[in-house]
């Protein structure tokens, strides 16, 4: 197996393992067609992480000396093309500064192993057989090759999922969207999380429908607040997230799960279930709420947070009575989701990057949240074992406003618990901190201190 040299450290290591392999086709070392080691195997052999030799192999794929396969690796292409030399294409000393702002606000996969895997997809894409398809008009629903890959992709929770009840959608909030506007009129009562992922609200209000948020305990929604609540008003639907809610990572265990679909069954109304993140689930025995209640669920899940932003692609699975009136709004509102982006979708499902690129993505939080426990010792706050976010609730005298404010003024850019309240309600203590967005661990350790030093200072009115 290569291992490289490296002979350069006073520069980030993805830059030093570039040169190495660039020195090392140079020198006949390495020939034209031998194949690299991948991501993990050299990772392993250089103490680092995945994600810094999938930056070295995307630097070394800019400069035009490997070429990553979908499915088959990285291999080498040849010698280093003429021009600039690698040490004038260094950053300088104030590009390799910590960023002014690091973001902690929003929810993504990190980025580190991303963009070598996306070239190899793209170039595959661009000479698949399939490529002229993705070009033209797509039927009602979608193409079915690209249902099929999106049942493929559910039947991971849904194991019974078959193409035919997949919709396909222009990501997560598309898919939201979609859902609610089919499914509901203007006025009806949508009922979700007390605390619940702020473009739920915006829809809601967007949409002409009325809000409410169902109390919560550490799994979720709690049944006996949601029954209540269904007494008072026969709600038209219930928005919900069972697995790493966001913001307070909550997951309902199996018995909550059943609960809360018989009060459905009881009532009479539709569940959407907000599966984004269930792919982050520490149980695998943890059953989507949906499948508790088949007939009145509508599944949402996507590509976007386990695999890649840019994957805008969403999936509805539906009971076969709701089908017509979901694909209408999606015809609606977009006409139909990019069919290019969907091959895209399809060919990362079929060639099993998807789950790779989701054991790395598990892995990589699972080492944030050990992180983040460290730092926060003796601090309340909640979490699951590999998700991409956690939820910390700030001690007298912080309000999350106040905090919130004053670690942006610190460097930190996090949400307030304010942001995610159904209903305005009293102040909220709680503050949602991200740990994938940063792109290394140091940054994410750096961000981390910042904020636990911010809340044990003695008078926070100093920061002002």
């Amino acid at each position: 197996m290569w291992v490289p040299q490296l002979n350069e450290l006073n520069q980030p290591m993805y830059l030093s393992i570039a040169d190495a392999l660039g020195r090392d086709i140079a020198s006949g070392v390495l020939a034209r067609g031998d194949r690299l080691p991948t991501l993990r195997e050299l990772a392993q052999a250089l103490e680092v992480t995945p994600g810094t030799v999938s930056r070295a192999y995307s630097e070394a794929q800019r400069r035009g000396l490997v070429q990553g396969e979908v499915g088959r690796g990285t291999y080498v292409l040849g010698a280093q093309k003429p021009g600039p030399s690698a040490a004038a294409t260094l950053p300088t000393s104030a590009a390799l500064r910590r960023p002014e702002l690091l973001d902690l606000s929003i929810i993504k996969p990190s980025g580190e192993s991303l963009e070598h895997w996306l070239r190899g997809a793209l170039t595959h894409l661009a000479s698949s057989t399939d490529f002229a398809q993705a070009l033209d008009y797509a039927p009602d629903g979608g193409h079915p090759a690209h249902r099929e890959a999106g049942a493929q992709w559910l039947r991971h929770a849904l194991p019974e999922a078959v193409w035919q009840q997949v919709v396909i959608t222009a990501g997560a909030q598309h898919g939201l969207m979609v859902a609610m506007g089919a499914l509901t009129g203007c006025n009806d009562l949508i009922l979700c999380e007390s605390l619940c992922y702020p473009g739920i609200i915006s829809l809601a209000h967007s949409l002409q429908r009325r809000l409410r948020g169902v109390a919560m305990d550490e799994e979720g929604i709690i049944p006996a607040a949601l029954r209540e609540l269904c007494l008072q008003e026969r709600p038209k639907m219930l928005v919900c997230v069972a697995t790493c809610q966001n913001p307070t990572t909550a997951t309902m265990s199996h018995k909550r799960r059943a609960e809360i679909a018989a009060i459905a069954e009881e009532f009479d109304f539709l569940i959407l279930d907000d599966d984004i993140y269930g792919f982050l689930a520490s149980d695998p025995t943890l059953r989507p709420l949906a499948s508790y209640a088949p007939d009145r669920s509508v599944y949402l899940t996507s590509l976007s947070k386990s695999v890649l932003p840019a994957l805008r692609i969403g999936y509805l699975y539906s009971p076969p009575r709701l089908l017509s009136r979901l694909s209408a709004m999606v015809r609606s509102s977009v006409w139909m989701p990019s069919p290019l982006t969907a091959q895209l979708a399809t060919n990362v499902i079929n060639e099993g990057l998807d789950q790779t690129l989701v054991r790395l993505q598990r892995e990589e939080a699972a080492r944030r949240q050990a992180m983040a426990r460290e730092v926060f010792r003796g601090l309340s706050l909640k979490a699951q074992p590999h998700s991409y976010h956690l939820w910390l609730e700030l001690p007298e005298p912080w309000s999350a406003d106040e905090f919130s404010t004053l670690a942006r003024a610190q460097g930190v850019q996090i949400l307030s618990g304010s942001q995610f309240q159904a209903e305005r309600d009293g102040v909220s203590r709680g503050v949602r901190v991200v740990l994938m967005s940063p792109t290394s661990q140091d940054e994410l350790h750096f961000a981390l201190t910042q904020l636990a030093s911010l809340i044990d200072s003695p008078d926070p009115r100093r920061f002002y």
